[in-house]
């Protein structure tokens, strides 16, 4: 087998979104992209296509990809300098070695863009490992990687069960509020295990990507300052995702987090556009964000793991 192994660029997002869905298909994951969505990962702020990304075809067909990212600020707690590796080998074409030889190739330029960027700091080279069936598990285990985290999916159906009427406290998210949101999730996620600070950059991408949903985010705010967030995205036809919710650390225990996530599910619900919402939480996350969103209707949908070593 010859394969040919180059970047990713904007003229392989097609075969890009494709290999993404049939591994969303087949491994579980539900994490499809559009072509559009993955084209946007290619001007992301810090990430280079040509230096931080690969895919391999053979003739034609893309049979795998991988990319990596080196955080562009330290995470909070820790002080880690966060290396995250990922991609996909499609199903045909695993146990070839394709998965390893990307690997070997990626992890140290991962390691050189942490060292570039943050001299002397400790480098966590982090993973996903998708299900408990992931075939990527084996082959992390042997490359020194270690399940560190385990995050659990969780869906509402929409309309579904009743919800609470909207606090008046709660407002819909401009573009005006983005540097207070910015500040306010840091101030919340100040103290979760392995998370960094959200630059200016990245709060950007976020409101101008294709997937944000303005009209379904929440803010609540007071005296120029947000307290709560949730902010929305759409990935799939008819489901809404809850991309970042949390409150400022002085405001918690006044049922802010829960307001706004609560005024965004009906939003969308009144919409009629939405099916169904999703959402991602930590299983051991130490504000228990799990019980709030159990708390408006949210049910577990799956269980993916992060793998990770020190570099």
């Amino acid at each position: 087998m010859t394969l040919r192994w180059s970047t990713l660029d904007a003229g392989s997002v097609t075969a890009w979104s494709e290999l993404t869905n049939l591994l969303a298909r087949v491994d579980g994951t539900e994490e499809f992209y559009e072509p559009e969505d993955l084209a946007e990962e290619l001007t992301e702020h810090g990430f280079t296509p040509a230096q931080d990304s690969l895919a391999v075809w053979d003739e034609d067909r893309l049979v795998g990809y991988a990319q990596v990212r080196a955080g562009l600020s330290l995470t909070h707690a820790e002080g880690w300098a966060r290396v995250s590796l990922g991609g996909g080998v499609h199903p045909d074409y695993r146990g070839r070695g394709i998965a390893t030889e990307m690997f070997d190739r990626m992890e140290p330029r991962g390691i050189t863009l942490a060292r570039e960027r943050h001299p002397g700091a400790p480098i966590q080279l982090r993973s996903g490992g998708g299900l408990e069936s992931d075939p990527v598990r084996p082959l992390l285990a042997e490359r020194g990687y270690e399940p560190v985290r385990y995050y659990m999916a969780m869906k509402r159906a929409l309309p579904g069960p009743p919800l609470a009427p909207v606090d008046e406290r709660v407002e819909t998210f401009t573009a005006e509020m983005l540097e207070a949101t910015r500040l306010a999730h840091n101030d919340a996620f100040a103290s979760h295990w392995g998370s960094g600070p959200l630059t200016e950059e990245a709060g950007a991408e976020l409101v101008r990507g294709r997937a944000f949903r303005p009209e379904f985010s929440r803010v609540v705010v007071s005296g120029g300052e947000v307290l709560a967030y949730a902010m929305t995205q759409q990935w799939v036809d008819r489901e809404l995702y809850v991309a970042l919710v949390g409150t400022r650390q002085s405001a918690r225990g006044r049922g802010l987090a829960r307001a706004v996530l609560n005024a965004a599910l009906v939003a969308a619900s009144e919409s009629g556009r939405y099916d169904e919402a999703e959402l991602e939480v930590d299983s051991i996350n130490p504000q228990g964000a799990g019980a709030l969103y159990a708390s408006v209707g949210f049910e577990p949908a799956r269980t993916t793991a992060v793998f990770a070593r020190m570099a």
